[in-house]
């Protein structure tokens, strides 16, 4: 997906968002639309200059739609990627090789969604399951919280990772959005004892252990690095980016492999350094596909943060808090921001190499954003 052909050739030069909540009232191709003439205005361009589009397969609002809607010019390049929250890196990674390419000059990326007010797309009976899903569903692993709180109990199993270890994960991200007046959890601080009275959501993942139902969208502006200089905002380079499909993976589950624990973050990983003059000890923030709050110590482990088995560990002593070894999900996440598979993580990876994020961590230079791990994923090492 990233080859040197892409290290530095292209900048996020424009981020816009709506609000997020529960229920917003406009539809999902209207909250499209604002979110992504916020980008652009922010990026100081034109609609009628955008001819490069990339978007999830899940997104219902479609590209002809949205170009007719917003104004665009006449587009050379748009692409979907599957797997839900395993996308939101590779849209923009996309973005980046067609611009790098010449296929496209000014591309958008977006993801617009009412999860929260809208139906869960597992409680569709009318149709029949997909084959992979012909294996868990009818033995009851019904949602993606079922899947993952297998995962997990294995992970605890295997490692000894403890309900203490997600719940450091669960408060970093709450802290973050205390600092944050545009999520969802803004004016909502959370305490060990709430944690861990809470009710199960499939044991063992507690209700803080599970991403908010969100209405909401998000998009970013991506031009090439001549074209980054002369634009309304500080650029920030695409760096690497990586997809991974492991083989003879099963979504989240994941139980057809010799080791479930390791997951497509570690396949797209190894492709992420490969073409990165940076290591993980380079990092300075990141942003973690945080669905569940297992997945962000497994993946700490996939990306090289750590060894393996130790990402429960990772998480003590503070360590994914600002001033920790690795402040994460300065936003507030999927877990206490708001949930559009994962939007939210690259624009607030922007925020965060700009200096304008609401817990800024000083001095950052370079931010690894990531996209849902169990499922085919994919990954951004951005610059600034």
């Amino acid at each position: 997906m990233a080859g040197p052909g892409i290290k530095d050739a292209t900048a996020i030069v424009g981020i816009g968002q709506t609000a997020f909540a529960r229920h917003l009232a406009e539809d999902e191709k209207t909250l499209a639309c604002r979110a992504v003439l916020a980008a652009l205005d922010d990026a100081g361009i034109a609609p009628a200059e955008v001819d490069g589009l990339a978007s999830y397969t899940m997104e219902e609002t479609d590209e002809v739609e949205l170009a007719k809607a917003v104004g665009f010019g006449d587009l050379t390049f748009f692409s979907k990627v599957g797997y839900g929250g395993g996308g939101s890196c590779a849209t923009v990674a996309q973005l980046a090789a067609a611009i790098a390419a010449g296929q496209a000059t000014v591309g958008v990326a977006w993801r617009s969604r009412k999860r929260g007010s809208g139906k869960r797309p597992w409680t569709d009976t009318a149709v029949q399951l997909p084959t992979p899903a012909q294996w868990t569903r009818p033995f009851g692993l019904l949602r993606p919280a079922d899947e993952i709180a297998m995962l997990t109990r294995r992970y605890m199993h295997e490692y000894g990772v403890s309900r203490d270890h997600l719940f450091n994960v669960a408060l970093a991200c709450r802290n973050r959005a205390n600092q944050n007046p545009a999520a969802v959890m803004y004016d909502r601080p959370l305490t060990r004892e709430m944690y861990m009275t809470s009710r199960w959501i499939s044991e063992p993942l507690c209700l803080y252990d599970n991403c908010l139902e969100t209405d909401g969208a998000l998009a970013c502006v991506v031009v090439g690095r001549e074209r980054a200089r002369d634009c309304a905002t500080r650029p920030v380079y695409v760096h690497s980016a990586a997809q991974g499909l492991p083989a003879q993976h099963h979504g989240m589950v994941n139980y057809w492999n010799d080791d479930p624990l390791t997951g497509p973050a570690w396949t797209a990983a190894r492709h992420l350094w490969k073409h990165a003059d940076l290591t993980p000890q380079d990092v300075d923030v990141a942003q973690i596909y945080d669905a569940f709050t297992a997945l962000i110590p497994l993946s700490l482990e996939g990306y090289g943060f750590c060894a393996r088995g130790e990402g429960g560990a990772f998480t003590e002593q503070g360590a994914l808090e600002i001033g920790g070894r690795l402040p994460v999900n300065t936003g507030g996440g999927g877990l206490s921001e708001g949930y559009v598979h994962g939007f939210n993580l690259v624009n607030e990876g922007v925020k965060q190499l700009r200096g304008t994020s609401t817990a800024q961590v000083p001095g950052a230079t370079t931010c690894l954003v990531t996209a849902g791990e169990g499922v085919p994923t994919s990954a951004l090492l951005l610059r600034s």
